[in-house]
């Protein structure tokens, strides 16, 4: 199984999504959406399960969101300091013990195993901010093997 993982749209659906999400199975958006748009386009290539952004007020998300996909366990949110996760996100993250962790926020890629779980952040695929370089990733999904591309924008 592929995932398309992507996060920090912020209003802006790149012309290159179709073409780099062609066969994903499902898409995780990491948050900050910016419109609901977004979603629907993103819907076109695959089912998407998406959360709330420090910038999406007003949309119908939830802060977080568990999702089992081909025997995993996926928690997505959109801040998670690595090293120090605020005090309710570190609790779900013991509660749930997920397989993989997508966030976003920071705009830049993350993959990062700690302990059993990976935390995984795709960069950003909104519009060019802050000299950082664009991004999204694929997750795939072969067994007990779990490996990742990150793709340029």
């Amino acid at each position: 199984m592929t995932l398309g993982i992507i996060s920090d749209t912020h209003g802006l659906f790149d012309p290159k999504l179709p073409a780099l999400f062609d066969g994903v199975e499902h898409i995780l958006h990491g948050g900050d959406v910016g419109s609901g748009q977004i979603l629907v386009q993103l819907e076109q290539i695959a089912p998407v399960t998406a959360v709330l952004g420090n910038n999406d007020s007003g949309m119908n998300l939830r802060e977080t969101e568990i999702i089992g996909l081909d025997g995993r366990k996926f928690l997505v949110h959109h801040i998670v300091d690595v090293r120090c996760p605020a005090d309710g996100i570190r609790e779900r993250i013991v509660r749930e013990t997920p397989d993989v962790v997508v966030f976003g926020h920071t705009h830049k890629p993350h993959a990062g195993q700690l302990g059993p779980t990976l935390y995984f952040n795709p960069g950003y695929a909104g519009p060019q901010r802050f000299k950082l370089n664009r991004s999204v990733a694929l997750l795939h999904l072969d067994g007990a093997d779990l490996r990742w591309e990150f793709k340029s924008l």
